[in-house]
């Protein structure tokens, strides 16, 4: 159960606390953050399992930042690449331990994710693994383009041209009107 004062502190004053040795903290930020986390790992590996250890793996690497982290953007853009980076990793390794060979393709963006709608899961399948990702961090994850040019150490020139590009070929799908218009309802 997440601490009290959770929902009165920014993320800023959190980071704060905890450069100033307070575990607290910490746990607030795992509480606020542990289920997009999550739902992050979970698209990306496609397995509960190793989306619960890249969940631990992910908040591992963030407490070792203290003390002394600087947090200059929102929290998410930290930890996207990192929870990327280590569901990347937990995938091949459970690819490799079954035998399979490596699709680099996945491993540049999220896979479609079997959580959304299944007409959703359609469209995303359709899309470039680039324009898969841009848009789930656009739209799924909430993330500005700002944040996304960070998290993914892209120009945001690129970015706001992928998600053009991405929003334009989703419009090119065949039956794409009735698969929103039918999520709508």
């Amino acid at each position: 159960m997440p601490p009290e004062s959770s929902s009165n502190q920014t993320d800023q004053m959190l980071i704060q606390r905890l450069n100033e040795g307070d575990g607290t903290a910490f746990d607030i930020l795992y509480f606020r953050y542990k289920d997009w986390v999550m739902r992050l790992a979970w698209r990306f590996t496609g397995h509960e399992e190793d989306a619960l250890d890249v969940l631990q793996e992910t908040f591992s690497y963030f407490a070792k930042k203290f003390p002394g982290f600087r947090l200059s953007a929102a929290l998410t853009t930290f930890l996207y690449p990192a929870v990327r980076n280590l569901s990347i990793a937990a995938r091949r390794k459970r690819q490799k331990s079954a035998g399979i060979e490596s699709d680099p393709e996945f491993f540049e963006s999220p896979s479609p994710t079997s959580r959304l709608p299944h007409e959703l899961d359609t469209v995303f399948a359709a899309l470039s693994s680039a324009h898969r990702e841009i848009l789930l961090m656009r739209f799924v994850d909430d993330m500005t383009q700002p944040e996304i040019a960070e998290a993914l150490s892209l120009p945001l020139g690129t970015v706001k041209s992928r998600l053009h590009h991405a929003i334009q070929a989703a419009r090119q799908l065949p039956n794409i009107e009735e698969i929103l218009s039918d999520g709508a309802h």
